[in-house]
């Protein structure tokens, strides 16, 4: 399954965003209250990705400096290496790349890097078991002679 299949089947495919001067404490209001797992940071209201956060980020932050982290911004924090994806990938593709990055999400861009879509790891390994459910089917069917 293809990437631009599984935003499609997403119930929505909102990009939660945030400017670089968010501070930590409003970034975590707005993981908790959305329950999710990353904010895509952007400094072009949500065009493109300077970075992303997720609550391991955070929570790292704040087992290194304590709490004091919460007043800060997020661009202290965020990961600035950003791995990305594209409309044409597979799902066995990005959930390789997510496993040896050892990250969850994973934004989605077209050819100009403009932002797309953030798909997590929970929507890739759904993709891939609704693939191997097609594929199991289709070679029941194929032994059955059905």
């Amino acid at each position: 399954m293809l990437v631009n299949q599984i935003l499609s089947m997403k119930a929505s495919n909102e990009i939660v965003t945030v400017h670089p001067d968010t501070l930590v404490a409003e970034a975590t209001r707005i993981l908790s209250e959305r329950r999710i797992g990353a904010v895509v940071v952007s400094e072009d209201d949500g065009k493109t990705a300077s970075g992303i956060l997720s609550e391991r980020d955070i929570v790292r932050a704040l087992g290194r400096n304590g709490p004091e982290i919460l007043n800060g911004p997020i661009g202290e924090l965020m990961t600035r290496k950003l791995v990305t994806c594209t409309t044409g990938e597979d799902a066995l593709t990005i959930l390789e790349r997510m496993t040896e990055g050892r990250f969850r999400h994973l934004p989605v861009v077209n050819d100009k890097g403009e932002l797309l879509g953030l798909v997590s790891i929970g929507d890739a390994v759904s993709a891939r078991l609704k693939e191997l459910h097609a594929e199991k089917e289709a070679l029941t069917g194929m032994i059955m002679g059905a």
